[in-house]
């Protein structure tokens, strides 16, 4: 069925996005269905998520559009200065909240949630970021650390390095994770060869490495879950 020349109050209710959202959550809208709830309405006869899958595939993917300044933001169509303030906040709560969750020690006990963490704190970037998230024996979050840029390949990540640091904070467990600014988060040979040697020279220290994330478009994937770590 297709929806082109369709409003949204006229499709089936369950594929309307609002809807969709409250009930299924937040997670099971596509990025042009994210982004229809914030422009609300449709630009020449279009509906909003035709907007959003026109801006997206403009200027997207929404990796890039997200990381727009406000005023560009506000000059794209559809969009302008109030909906471009209401997501440029809308990012900033959500960058708040995690900051919040480390700052009171909440527990990463699910891999979703840390995840989504490191997705937030490396998307971004143009280039590639290695960072590590320390825990405590229960998996509380003692710190998060940037601690290399560059490429990933194993040459500019110092395992020594990565130990000294989960001493410093007397972390019992790490995760780690790192971007691929190309936006594909497929795992390279270099990174699963560089997460066996960050669990081996952490293992010397009694230090469990739990997880590594590659972070691109999309949703990060996570090393355990593939059985590399």
């Amino acid at each position: 069925m297709h929806h082109r020349h369709m409003h949204i109050r006229d499709w089936p209710r369950h594929e309307r996005p609002r809807e969709k959202l409250l009930a299924r959550g937040a997670a099971a809208l596509s990025d042009a269905e994210l982004l229809a709830i914030f422009l609300g309405s449709g630009t020449r006869g279009r509906d909003a998520v035709q907007t959003a899958r026109d801006l997206l595939a403009g200027h997207g993917p929404l990796r890039r559009l997200l990381d727009l300044s406000p005023r560009q933001i506000a000059g794209l169509p559809g969009l302008g200065p109030a909906r471009a303030c209401a997501l440029a906040a809308a990012l900033e709560l959500g960058n708040r909240h995690l900051a919040a969750n480390l700052e009171r020690g909440e527990a990463f006990d699910h891999p979703e949630l840390a995840g989504r963490y490191f997705a937030r704190r490396l998307r971004g970037f143009g280039h590639e970021v290695f960072a590590a998230l320390f825990l405590d024996s229960r998996h509380r979050a003692l710190g998060f650390e940037e601690l290399f840029r560059g490429s990933v390949d194993g040459a500019e990540v110092h395992p020594r390095i990565v130990v000294r640091r989960a001493l410093a904070h007397n972390a019992a467990a790490v995760m780690i994770g790192h971007n691929h600014p190309s936006g594909d988060p497929t795992p390279s040979a270099a990174d699963r060869a560089l997460t066996t040697r960050l669990k081996q020279a952490l293992q010397l220290v009694d230090v469990r490495l739990l997880d590594h994330f590659v972070v691109g478009d999309g949703a990060p994937v996570s090393l355990a879950a593939r059985g590399w770590v």
